[in-house]
């Protein structure tokens, strides 16, 4: 235990010795190859022009799907096909309160697709009633394809 303490510090210790020794000049390149090159950003997706208030909002939204998601895959492999129908329509259905949150964006084409999420959720809701797990993981598949085709489009 005491020898693979020791390799580890010193691993360690090379590792920071060579950062160190890493020049002044060589640091600054390697900002401005951050900095001048910003194309990562300018990635041919549609930006939504929202402010922080909206980013935050909609990160938490996009973050609250991707757990109902998780949750109901875990389900699934549990077979408990009611709680996943349950999760499935009440997280991410289409409620009245998601409606309005996917017309508030002002892109007719982010309203249809996320519209279109929320409306196969509903679909895989009733899909998870009927207990057949290939047919519930086709549902699942068609609605993660909705965050798929918004993420690869829409950028904040």
């Amino acid at each position: 235990m005491k020898k693979i303490l020791l390799f580890i510090i010193c691993l360690s210790f090379l590792g920071f010795n060579s950062c160190r020794d890493q020049t002044e000049k060589e640091v600054l390149k390697t900002v401005e190859t951050v900095v001048v090159e910003p194309n990562m950003m300018n990635d041919g997706r549609v930006s939504l022009n929202l402010n922080a208030m909206q980013k935050n909002h909609q990160l938490s939204n996009m973050r609250s799907h991707l757990e109902a998601v998780q949750e109901i895959t875990i389900l699934l492999s549990q077979d408990n096909y009611d709680k996943a129908s349950e999760v499935a329509y009440t997280k991410l259905g289409s409620t009245t309160e998601m409606k309005l949150m996917c017309a508030s964006f002002g892109d007719k084409g982010f309203e249809h697709l996320g519209l279109e999420f929320h409306k196969s959720a509903d679909e895989m809701s009733e899909v998870f009633k009927k207990r057949n797990k290939d047919n519930s993981l086709t549902a699942l598949s068609n609605t993660l394809n909705y965050c798929v085709q918004c993420h690869a489009t829409y950028k904040q």
